[in-house]
C-alpha cells in the first residue's frame, strides 16, 4: 500500500509539473500575443474616454463598467469562438481577414490625421449630441467588437500553431487580461481630474500635485491620441507587409526587409534598434498611404452619398417614411394655380 501511495504521489508530482509548463507557456504565448495587438490596445484605450466625455462625474465609472462587460461578452460569446472556428476548419482565411482588419486601422489612422490637418472631427464627432447611457453604452460596444476582433485576430495568428485547447486558452487569458488593462486605464484617465480637483482643494504640496493633475490631463488626452493614431498607422501598416508576404506578394517585404538589414548592418551596437526603427516607419509610411487610399475612396463615395441625403432632407419636406417627395409635374402646377389669374391675351 505504501508503495502504491508513493507512486500515486510521484504521478500526481508529474501532472503537476506538466500542469505548470503548459500555465507557463499559455502564459509566454499571451505575453508574446498581447504585445502584437498593442497598437490596438492603445487605441482603445484612447478612443473609450469619449465615450463618457458628457456625463456627470458620478455616472462615468458606472458606464465603462457597463462598456467592459459589453466588451468582454463581445469577445467571449462572438469573437472567440469564430475565431476558433476559422482557425480550426479554414486557417488560411485568417490572413486575408487580418488583412481587412490591417487596412481598417490604416483607415481609422489615416482618417485621425486628415481630421487633424483638416481642422474637423472624425466621423463627425464634433456634431455629436448628448445621447442617453443606453445608446451611448451600445455605441461604445459597437466600435469594441470591431477593435476587439482586431486584437483577437492578431493574438490568434500568432499562436496558430498552438494546440486547439493552448489555442481557446491563451485567447481567454488575452481577452481577460486585456480588457481589465484598458478599462482599468480608461477608469483611471476619466477619474484623474476629478482626483486632482478633490486633492487641489486641501493645502501645501498635496493642493499643488493636483492642481498639476488637472492641468496634465489635456496634455496626456492629447499624448494618448497621438500614440494612438501613430499605433494604429505602425501596426495596420505591419499587418498588411506581413500578409502581402505570406500571400506570395513578396516584393515590399523584402525591399523592407533589405533596408532594415542594411541599416542594421551600418549602425554597429546600435543596429537592432535602427533596424526595428526602419520597419516601424516604413510600415507606418505604407499605412498611411493605405489609409489614405481607403480614405479618399470612402469620401468620393459614403461620405458623399450621406452628404447628397441630409442636404436633400434639409432641402425639402419629407413624408412620414422619411423619403423626399418628388416635385410637383407641370400639369399639376397648372391645376394648382390661383383661379382668378387674368387670362392671357
Amino acid at each position: 500500500m505504501a508503495g502504491g501511495l508513493v507512486a500515486l504521489l510521484d504521478d500526481v508530482a508529474v501532472l503537476a509539473r506538466a500542469a505548470a509548463a503548459s500555465i507557463d507557456d499559455i502564459g509566454a504565448g499571451a505575453v508574446k500575443a498581447g504585445a502584437k495587438a498593442a497598437g490596438v490596445v492603445v487605441d482603445d484605450a484612447a478612443v473609450t474616454p469619449q465615450y463618457v466625455r458628457s456625463l456627470a462625474a458620478e455616472r462615468e465609472l458606472p458606464i465603462i463598467k457597463r462598456i467592459a462587460v459589453g466588451s468582454l461578452r463581445n469577445k467571449f460569446f462572438i469573437i472567440l469562438p469564430a475565431v476558433l472556428l476559422l482557425s480550426q476548419f479554414v486557417p488560411w482565411l485568417l490572413t486575408p481577414i487580418l488583412m481587412l482588419g490591417g487596412a481598417y486601422l490604416c483607415y481609422e489612422g489615416a482618417e485621425k490625421v486628415w481630421a487633424k490637418f483638416a481642422h474637423h472631427d472624425a466621423h463627425g464627432a464634433g456634431e455629436q449630441e448628448v445621447q442617453d447611457e443606453t445608446t451611448l453604452v451600445s455605441g461604445a460596444v459597437r466600435t469594441d467588437l470591431i477593435l476587439s476582433a482586431e486584437i483577437m485576430v492578431i493574438t490568434l495568428n500568432e499562436v496558430i500553431d498552438e494546440a486547439f485547447w493552448s489555442r481557446l486558452a491563451i485567447l481567454a487569458v488575452v481577452a481577460v487580461v486585456i480588457t481589465v488593462l484598458v478599462y482599468g486605464v480608461v477608469a483611471l484617465i476619466v477619474k484623474m481630474d476629478d482626483a486632482g480637483l478633490r486633492l487641489s482643494q486641501r493645502s501645501g504640496a498635496v493642493a499643488a500635485f493636483g492642481r498639476g493633475l488637472v492641468r496634465a490631463m489635456p496634455v496626456v488626452l492629447t499624448v494618448l491620441t497621438v500614440v494612438g493614431t501613430a499605433a494604429m498607422l505602425w501596426v495596420g501598416g505591419h499587418i498588411l507587409l506581413l500578409g502581402t508576404n505570406e500571400l506570395n506578394l513578396h516584393f515590399l517585404y523584402e525591399a523592407v526587409h533589405h533596408v532594415e538589414v542594411a541599416a542594421h548592418d551600418a549602425t554597429g551596437v546600435l543596429g537592432g534598434l535602427v533596424g526595428w526603427l526602419v520597419n516601424t516607419v516604413a510600415s507606418a509610411i505604407l499605412g498611411l498611404i493605405v489609409g489614405a487610399l481607403v480614405v479618399l475612396v470612402m469620401t468620393l463615395t459614403l461620405h458623399r452619398r450621406k452628404s447628397k441625403a441630409a442636404a436633400a432632407t434639409a432641402a425639402g419636406p419629407t413624408r412620414t417614411d422619411g423619403t423626399v417627395p418628388a416635385p410637383p409635374s407641370r400639369a399639376a402646377r397648372r391645376r394648382d394655380a390661383p383661379a382668378d389669374r387674368a387670362p392671357r391675351g
